[in-house]
């Protein structure tokens, strides 16, 4: 296996392209902990070519660690059209047709073009996410990746200080109220109640600290809402500056697998009447991040 910077000049430490892996087969001991390796370095790798199925994917998924139940969406029982350990990240129903544009589930996932991080509005959130490219429109839907380590490491003194030790408040139900979608059913908002998270990360393995930002972040415990948001958005704003930014423009069987716990993400874009069609399976960090003292 071997990794390259994907842009050596303005970014070698973040975002790599692997080659000489194959999804299609369950990953050795030793190939996982190259991966995982590699993760730690990069924060973003990229595998080209891997013409897969859910159930290879799940297969070397599971080798890299435990699997999140996908429940992050709001698609009812009877309108899955994949299993329980698959996030279905497209916009096509369970007959494969394009949604209507006003679909809920279509306007509840519009949320995904927020920059944010998977799973923050879940008790244990999520650490690595793994989104394969079954079919893509021609043109646009890139993702966005932004590096949460140099962000933090590019904050002055002052404002490292004060965000140490900070704890925000996650909730899908601002996140979606951001762009106006209040459609919740009395079950779902019980469901995505705010769940406490740090605002600065130390990466268990790299030892790296990072910020831990995400568009369902919308309160700092102890401090007035207004000031927390009016806040967490200038952080937002530091952090996405280009400079930290890697824009994935996707090909058809491409891999890309991101720590959560080290980025940010969100999906651009394309005309909504083209088929788009990708598949996540999301690695559980295990443990709360309240858990992860910086």
């Amino acid at each position: 296996m071997q990794i390259k910077a994907i842009d050596p000049i303005n970014r070698p430490f973040f975002a790599g392209e692997v080659s000489g892996v194959d999804w299609r087969k369950v990953p050795t001991p030793q190939e996982a902990e190259a991966i995982h390796r590699g993760m730690d370095e990069f924060g973003v790798l990229v595998f080209r070519d891997q013409d897969i199925d859910d159930e290879q994917q799940v297969a070397f998924s599971r080798a890299l660690g435990p699997l999140e139940t996908a429940t992050g969406d709001i698609a009812r029982p009877e309108e899955r059209r994949l299993s329980m350990d698959v996030n279905d990240i497209s916009n096509v129903d369970k007959d494969n047709k394009v949604v209507a544009r006003d679909d809920r589930r279509r306007l509840f996932g519009l949320g995904n073009q927020l920059w944010h991080s998977d799973s923050s509005f879940k008790p244990v959130p999520a650490k690595y996410s793994i989104l394969s490219a079954r079919i893509i429109p021609d043109k646009d839907g890139n993702t966005e990746f932004a590096d949460m380590r140099a962000a933090y490491d590019a904050l002055d003194d002052k404002t490292k200080a004060e965000v140490h030790d900070l704890i925000c408040r996650h909730s899908q139900i601002y996140s979606r109220g951001i762009l106006g979608f209040t459609d919740f059913t009395d079950d779902e908002r019980v469901k995505w109640a705010p769940v406490r998270q740090r605002l600065v990360r130390r990466h268990p393995r790299s030892g790296r600290l990072s910020l831990y930002l995400s568009s369902h972040a919308g309160e700092i415990e102890g401090w007035p809402v207004p000031e927390a948001r009016a806040f967490l958005r200038d952080l937002n704003e530091h952090a996405t500056q280009r400079q930290f930014v890697y824009a994935h423009v996707w090909r058809p069987h491409d891999i890309v697998m991101w720590d959560n716990r080290a980025t940010m993400h969100r999906a651009r874009r394309y005309d909504h009447t083209k088929v788009r069609d990708l598949h996540r399976t999301t690695l559980t960090n295990e443990v709360s991040s309240l858990e992860q003292a910086p």
